[in-house]
């Protein structure tokens, strides 16, 4: 197989062609980065961020969508809307008779706020690609959307 490797006698993953350590590697390190400089500029950290990013996408909706969009579970998103409630720059509403299902949205100050990393993050992904023949890009991904649509295999 193409990812693994001897060595030692004894087969291992190839951490240059093993694609989920790979993806995963350069997530984490994008991750990172963009949270200490989140952080330190708004104080906020990535997970804040995406859930920005999702209510600026689709305002009003409950923080189960937001988890599904986004890919992370329910203690990370209640969290970080805590946070974001804590800091004014959300809004939410009980939709139901269960107080906590709520649909939030981006207030005015959110929005601004939004606008604002926003500009840093299309800049880090400017500087992530910088390099990179648009054809290749649109090539890794269309193979990501490929590999996003066979996790339901799992």
């Amino acid at each position: 197989s193409r990812s693994v490797k001897e060595a030692d006698g004894r087969m291992v993953i190839d951490l240059d062609t093993y694609i989920p350590s790979f993806l995963s590697s350069i997530n984490n390190a994008l991750s990172r980065g963009a949270s200490q400089k989140y952080r330190e500029h708004f104080g906020i950290g990535i997970v804040e961020w995406r859930v920005m990013s999702m209510l600026a996408i689709e305002p009003n909706i409950q923080a189960v969508r937001i988890g599904e969009v986004i890919c992370a579970d329910k203690g990370q998103v209640s969290r970080a809307l805590l946070k974001l409630s804590e800091a004014r720059l959300v809004e939410s509403e009980i939709v139901s008779a269960d107080v906590r299902k709520k649909n939030w949205w981006l207030n005015d100050a959110g929005y601004a706020m939004h606008a604002r990393i926003l500009e840093i993050a299309i800049e880090r992904e400017r500087r992530l690609i910088a390099g990179c023949d648009p054809e290749d890009i649109e090539a890794f991904l269309r193979v990501a959307r490929i590999m996003g649509s066979n996790l339901s295999n799992f």
